[in-house]
């Protein structure tokens, strides 16, 4: 018989997982009351609908969820790339009516495949350009801006019969770490803080949010632990009148892997107040991850607070009402009556968001890009090829790793793209933190004085010697549309 403190332990894990098809380890755990489990890149497959039944008849109480936040973030179009509008992008527009109906047809995109809990909108207000894990994924840099867009997104999205998870709380924006592999020191003032990052929050919580994930950074105000494992911290949400579900960043994330540990760290944020522990992705730790890494984190985390549970480290009442939160989200979208989504066009939404700097010529016949964005990141996947081929379409294109080529390595990659057949065009994504980006674009510029350049990261505040197409996500739908610009000026 399953030991009751693994039952109860169960019931606050949401793991991750290997492959398309639902392991033995994790079949055996939704029977034991598993609270479901997050889908990440390497789980999607035309058979993600039957994947969801499966999980949802082996525990009705299971909740799914999904890294989906459209624009540079997708899991449900990981191969091919988004075809939803970025947060950046939608606060460009500053339509809120748009970001509303882009929460809604992501509702319905995650509904259709069984997911009930989609882990956005990104509510972090982005006050620091250098930072490398949020950037385009804010809807921008003003408090109030962020807080519109957060409160029409969740809105959107939970009308559309899902559970919304605004993120990171308290705020992940004013950082040039990125925390799946260090821990950032949020050093403002404590009243810079609560007027400025806790805004889009409160608006979240205003708009009704289901829940908050928490964000692996250290304020030192607030004391020495990250928020994750902070009670302070994880108090003051509630003190906002947040009665949801705290959910952690991944466990596995460096920040509290390399600290506290996988099992420390998840006894440490039930006991702070987080109710369910997202352990994370298992393809993180790349070469390094064993065959079985999606099982050992789970057990690794399970078994350190059925311990706690026994030895009283843990308090039983804590868990029971961590759990209690869970099922109590469980039980109302099961119950929910979906709003039906409005027809979204999300090319035009995107196609409304362009902004170009500089005037390029004539139309071109076809482009030949240099894809020149920085690698990819645990967030998000930089490189991903679909944003060059989707921009190039038929014409020439080459990846030039800027940071690493040496000289020779990128005279070659100007001179291929220069003669292919086109304009030249520079694809980009940091240009006021990356000199080699910036390097080459000048470079660029020697060359081919009708090149252009297509920045899909954070807009530049510097001027570059190009005209720029600012894109403001790295996605499917937004390198189509730079194309199409560039294709009919």
């Amino acid at each position: 018989m399953t030991d009751e403190l693994t039952r109860l332990a169960n019931s606050v894990l949401w793991p991750g997982f290997f492959g398309t098809d639902a392991p033995a380890w994790l079949r055996e755990a939704l029977a034991q009351d598993l609270a479901g489990v997050v889908y990440f890149g390497q789980n999607i497959s035309p058979a993600l609908v039957e994947l969801s039944a499966e999980i949802h008849a082996a525990n009705p109480d299971a909740l799914i969820g999904i890294d989906e936040e459209g624009g540079s973030v997708t899991r449900l179009e990981v191969a091919t790339g988004s075809t939803l509008p970025g947060a950046a992008q939608l606060g460009i527009l500053d339509d809120p009516v748009a970001s509303a109906a882009t929460g809604a047809e992501l509702a319905r995109r995650a509904r259709a495949v069984g997911v009930d809990v989609v882990l956005g909108p990104v509510a972090d207000v982005n006050t620091d350009p250098r930072n490398p894990v949020i950037g385009v994924r804010s809807f921008g840099s003003d408090a109030q801006l962020v807080s519109r867009h957060v409160a029409a997104t969740v809105r959107g999205l939970q009308d559309g019969g899902v559970a919304a998870c605004v993120k990171h709380f308290p705020g992940h924006g004013d950082t040039h770490l990125d925390s799946h592999h260090a821990l950032p020191v949020i050093t403002l003032d404590p009243s810079e803080i609560e007027d400025v990052h806790l805004e889009p929050f409160l608006a979240a919580i205003a708009a009704g949010v289901d829940t908050i994930m928490t964000a692996h950074i250290v304020v030192p105000a607030w004391g020495d632990q990250p928020a994750t494992l902070n009670p302070a911290v994880l108090g003051r949400l509630r003190e906002m009148g947040f009665e949801g579900v705290i959910i952690t960043d991944a466990l596995d994330m460096a920040a509290i892997r390399e600290s506290v540990g996988l099992g420390g760290g998840a006894v440490q944020a039930l006991a702070a107040g987080a109710d369910l522990l997202c352990i994370g992705n298992p393809t993180n730790p790349g070469d390094a991850a064993a065959s079985d890494q999606d099982e050992r984190d789970f057990l690794a985390v399970r078994d350190a607070i059925v311990a706690a549970l026994r030895d009283g480290t843990l308090s039983r009442e804590r868990v029971e009402q961590a759990r209690d939160r869970v099922r109590a989200l469980s039980t109302k979208l099961r119950a929910a009556a979906p709003v039906e989504a409005p027809a979204f066009d999300g090319a035009a939404i995107v196609t409304r968001a362009l902004r170009m700097t500089g005037e390029a010529d004539a139309a071109a016949s076809a482009l030949s890009v240099i894809d020149a964005r920085r690698r990819s990141t645990l967030a998000v996947d930089s490189a991903a090829a679909y944003v060059a081929e989707a921009l190039a379409g038929e014409g020439f294109r080459v990846r030039l790793d800027v940071a690493r080529a040496t000289d020779a390595e990128r005279d070659a990659a100007l001179d291929a793209a220069v003669a292919a057949e086109g304009r030249l065009v520079v694809l980009i994504d940091r240009p006021d933190v990356d000199d080699d980006q910036r390097a080459l674009v000048e470079l660029a510029a020697a060359r081919d004085r009708e090149a252009v350049v297509v920045n899909v990261g954070l807009a530049s505040q510097h001027p570059l010697s190009l005209p720029v197409v600012e894109v403001a996500a790295a996605s499917r739908v937004g390198a189509e549309a730079a194309r199409a610009l560039l294709l009919s000026r």
